[in-house]
């Protein structure tokens, strides 16, 4: 069933490039460029993050391409699980011979693909939502091969912002039920640390796993110290089960979400009637005008405000790493692009808008020898040199609708947060 949705969606938007190609301007090209993109389209939050990507390749050709020629982005899905994003990712680079791999969305699918498939065969890869803090680590010790990006800032963010409102909200001891992967882990291991820093007790560490029948026994596990609230680093899917053992069995309603539980099936399946105490936390675009002009675009587009998890930093991602083609020029290895992702990324390059008329006047100024500064969803996007972001935050909750903004915390409030748990 996965396997056949996600080929319907992957017809989609073949189709929809074909028709871009056909109903294009009159500078259509008579070449075409693949780039990868391996993303969970089988899952309803993961669908609108490929939708996304696609947007951006629709404006890019509308622009007239990339280095001469029209991009079709073949998707692929991961279903979430490694072993299948891997192999997707094989199937990308070995049979595709794409040069640029997009995804994963999970750190647990990212991580096996980057070490396995694009740094042996020197492709670069462009992450939306991977947030694990192992990157940081992998990078540092020279093992990325400068191959890797991400749009996403690190899992550091939402731990700290997780810890801060539990403070705020007056909690004295938290359960953390996380998914047992990559990101799970390194989400569990900061959170509970920075509940450590402000004195809030951790009563419970537990590690949830796909697929069971019944959560109850870990469950029952993280009430038996009667915490005052229920943090969750999980995906929707069990995040749904989960919860829905721990509230049969008398847990508080008192929850604090990771953005991965930032989804319409998770409300709908759960009830809105048992979420109103719960807050969850983002990473969030700076309050500029790129990031409304994002916003206004995705509405035009899609016909609803972009509330999904992962929705600015995918059209970022793909933007960015579709620039970073356009200054590698024509036929470029996946090293070449990843080298030129600093000068379409310049603080101090000419400033271009994220948009098909955007595109076109970063093309000429490439063309030129210049540096572009890419003004996107996310803000003004700065990689380090571990391919790393740093973002404002922001908690939310559920509403009947979808989510509403609860705080706002600038990039500056942040920083200066997670350096006080220091």
């Amino acid at each position: 069933m996965m396997k056949q949705k996600s080929g319907r969606l992957a017809t989609k938007l073949s189709t929809a490039i074909g028709l871009a190609m056909i109903a294009g301007t009159a500078a259509a090209q008579d070449c075409t460029t693949r780039i990868g993109a391996v993303l969970p389209t089988s899952v309803d939050w993961g669908r609108p993050i490929a939708e996304t990507a696609q947007f951006v390749v629709e404006q890019v050709n509308e622009a007239g391409g990339v280095a001469g020629c029209q991009i079709e982005m073949v998707l692929r899905d991961t279903q979430v699980d490694p072993k299948v994003g891997v192999d997707a990712a094989k199937a990308l680079v070995e049979l595709d011979g794409v040069q640029l791999l997009l995804g994963a969305v999970s750190s647990g699918v990212s991580m096996p693909i980057l070490t396995s498939v694009t740094v042996p065969g020197n492709v670069m890869q462009m992450s939306c939502c991977s947030s694990s803090t192992a990157f940081t680590k992998l990078a540092e010790e020279g093992k990325t091969g400068g191959l890797w990006f991400r749009t996403f800032a690190t899992t550091g963010v939402q731990a700290a912002v997780g810890a801060k409102v539990a403070s705020d909200q007056g909690y004295k001891s938290v359960a953390i039920l996380y998914k047992n992967d990559d990101w799970g882990q390194d989400l569990n291991k900061l959170i509970a640390a920075d509940f450590a820093a402000l004195g809030i007790e951790v009563t419970a560490e537990v590690a949830i796993n796909d697929g069971q029948p019944s959560y109850r026994a870990e469950v029952t596990s993280a009430l038996a110290g009667n915490p005052d609230a229920l943090y969750l680093g999980l995906y929707p899917n069990e995040g749904t089960a989960a919860v829905r053992e721990w509230l049969s069995l008398g847990g508080t309603q008192n929850m604090i979400m990771a953005n991965s539980l930032k989804s319409d099936e998770f409300r709908e399946n759960v009830g809105l009637q048992y979420l109103g105490n719960a807050l969850g936390t983002d990473t969030a675009s700076p309050r500029v005008a790129s990031a409304d002009a994002f916003v206004a675009l995705y509405k035009e587009r899609f016909g609803g405000e972009p509330n999904g998890p992962g929705l600015s930093n995918s059209y970022d991602a793909t933007m960015i790493a579709l620039l970073a083609m356009e200054a590698a020029g024509k036929d470029a290895t996946g090293e070449q692009i990843a080298a030129e992702v600093a000068r379409v990324t310049d603080p101090n390059g000419t400033p271009v808008t994220a948009d098909a008329s955007g595109f076109a006047a970063a093309r000429d100024v490439l063309a030129e020898g210049g540096s572009v500064m890419y003004q996107g969803a996310t803000g003004n996007v700065r990689f380090d040199a571990n391919g790393d972001v740093s973002a404002p935050a922001v908690v939310w909750k559920f509403t009947e609708s979808g989510t509403e903004e609860v705080e706002y915390l600038s990039l500056t409030q942040v920083d200066d947060f997670i350096a006080s748990l220091k």
